[in-house]
């Protein structure tokens, strides 16, 4: 087990599968790596794997929230962080608090890269999961053609 938190890319290289798992009440938040893929239920699970930047260049990334039989779900609540230099940078989509200060022009900033050269991201997640094709291959836009109401994410979020 590892705290998300400290996931680096030779840990995804080796597992690129990760299950969350009950913290042991000191606030962090734990995974353990899953070996039996690809896997049938997307929940509770993060995802390591080289995306593509729009100017051809290759990262790593850690996707969240992948509703796999759900690509519009998929598409609003994805979460992406990307690495550079030992160093993740956590993206904030439209809907969350903090997009002025993570959004896409700061992700751009932090790879030292101009926004047109970042996105669109293009992800696929297909070798490592079972699902509706739409939702686990796509590609992640600096604005997205659809933005759902405050109300609309929360009740995609809770069922």
């Amino acid at each position: 087990m590892k705290v998300v938190e400290s996931l680096t890319v030779d840990d995804l290289a080796a597992n690129a599968v990760w299950a969350f798992v009950k913290s042991d009440g000191h606030g962090e938040t734990m995974v353990r790596p899953v070996k039996a893929i690809p896997v049938a239920n997307t929940a509770g699970k993060i995802f390591g794997t080289r995306v593509s930047l729009a100017n051809g260049t290759r990262a790593w990334a850690l996707l969240g929230n992948v509703v796999a039989l759900s690509p519009r779900e998929t598409l609003h609540l994805l979460t992406v962080s990307v690495e550079r230099g030992g160093r993740w940078f956590h993206l904030a989509r439209y809907h969350d608090f903090d997009y002025a200060d993570r959004g896409p022009p700061a992700l751009a900033r932090f790879l030292g890269l101009q926004l047109r050269d970042v996105f669109p991201i293009s992800y696929d997640l297909s070798p490592l999961a079972r699902g509706d094709a739409k939702a686990l291959a796509g590609a992640i836009l600096d604005e997205p053609r659809e933005k759902l109401t405050r109300s609309e994410i929360i009740a995609m979020a809770v069922p």
